[in-house]
């Protein structure tokens, strides 16, 4: 017998293309954002299958293609997944970076499926699927409605950035008066879901958001896993914006220590000017010329601070008028379409 009469190919039903596809799961969907990094989503789909397997989870993967220039036709696994009922790929029409491909995959989930539960997570092999079950019984641990972060206890980073990374935690503490602890991996009921489909900072940061919005939080202690390949596309400069987008959701309590730090510099320098008019006024002592040159620089560091608080004031009252993203409300203008990927599995028989 040829050995091609010997291979059997399973191939699950593909349903008409649409953006209206909806998920039909009651448990869990796993939301992964993809840029073009689909060797390293073959890989995890059987390490997550028998993460979960092993612990009786039945989940839904929806994939959020961030505008990946090919997506493949099927995916081929050496085995049926026996924990993952589906994997969906939601395709948008443009990049929109990784934080925002979250946000559309959740609002997608929240009115195309009736999913109790919710997983945010990287596809490239750096979040550990073993860790996936964990952050699943923590939350139905805690049951009411917490967001459960993995929160990194060890990192594989290298020198450089882990210090790059330590410095913009002492900057996110200084600005917004919490240290950044967490990233997007994470494990929530609908109850959450349900508040944060209509947060707006959601659009920019997804842990910031839920942090913002006052959803109760707990971490799960995990060890960050290694790339299953490649290298990552975020450049340095990527994570520079992705720090100020987390940055950037605080933006009010950003703006209103900037202006505190503002004011008290200018209390310093009126304090350090008015010092020098009392003892040139009032007393006979003979005032330096560096003094004078240290009031005279002071004087102007005065007007600026005070420039820089007019000009912050105005923008943070015109960002609170301003009514901005709510990806339950926009989220479907950036889908292109909505398809069901297959999965092949090769049998070969004796």
């Amino acid at each position: 017998m040829d050995r091609s009469e010997l291979i059997r190919v399973y191939l699950w039903p593909i349903p008409p293309r649409s953006t209206n596809l909806r998920l039909v799961v009651e448990a869990t969907v796993i939301v992964t954002p993809v840029l073009d990094d689909w060797v390293a989503f073959g890989a995890l789909v059987p390490k997550l299958d028998a993460a979960l397997a092993a612990t009786s989870e039945r989940v839904t993967i929806l994939v959020v293609d961030d505008g990946s220039a090919s997506v493949p036709a099927e995916l081929a696994l050496a085995a049926a997944p026996a924990a993952i009922d589906g994997i969906t790929v939601v395709r948008l029409r443009r990049n929109l970076g990784h934080q925002r491909a979250i946000a559309v995959g959740l609002a997608y989930v929240f009115e195309k499926s009736d999913a109790r539960s919710i997983v945010v997570m990287d596809a490239d092999g750096e979040d550990e699927p073993a860790d996936v079950p964990r952050l699943l019984a923590r939350m139905r641990e805690r049951g009411d409605g917490a967001v459960v972060f993995a929160e990194r206890a060890r990192r594989s980073e290298s020198l450089a950035f882990r210090v790059f990374y330590q410095f913009y935690r002492f900057l996110h503490w200084l600005l917004v008066g919490r240290a950044a602890r967490v990233g997007n991996f994470s494990a929530f009921p609908r109850r959450a879901l349900n508040r944060l489909v209509v947060v707006s900072e959601l659009w920019n940061h997804f842990a910031a958001a839920v942090y913002r919005s006052r959803i109760p939080v707990d971490t799960v202690p995990t060890a960050r896993g290694k790339r299953y390949g490649g290298r990552s596309s975020m450049s340095f400069i990527g994570l520079v914006v992705h720090g100020m987008s987390a940055l950037s959701v605080y933006g009010d309590v950003v703006g209103v220590r900037l202006l505190a730090s503002a004011a008290v510099l200018v209390a310093i320098s009126l304090t350090g000017i008015g010092a020098l008019v009392v003892v040139k006024v009032a007393t006979s002592m003979v005032i330096a010329q560096w003094a004078l040159i240290t009031a005279g620089m002071l004087l102007l560091l005065c007007v600026q601070a005070v420039m820089f608080i007019f000009v912050l004031s105005v923008n943070i009252l015109d960002g609170r008028n301003r009514f901005g993203f709510i990806p339950l409300r926009d989220y479907a203008i950036y889908i292109d379409e909505v398809v069901t990927m297959p999965v092949s599995v090769a049998e070969s028989g004796s």
